[in-house]
């Protein structure tokens, strides 16, 4: 299965977010664009 990250910059809270479309649209923040899908990944596994 593939699960797409839709990555944006965020300059309010001057962090990405990313959001996965399969997965519910779970989304979540991070310092980068790697934490941010890594953050995403783990939150739709809770």
């Amino acid at each position: 299965m593939n699960i797409r990250a839709i990555i944006e910059w965020d300059e309010e809270s001057q962090a990405y977010s990313a959001t996965c479309p399969e997965l519910n649209f779970v989304s979540s923040f991070g310092e980068t664009k790697q934490e941010a899908i890594r953050n995403s990944l783990e939150n739709s596994i809770v």
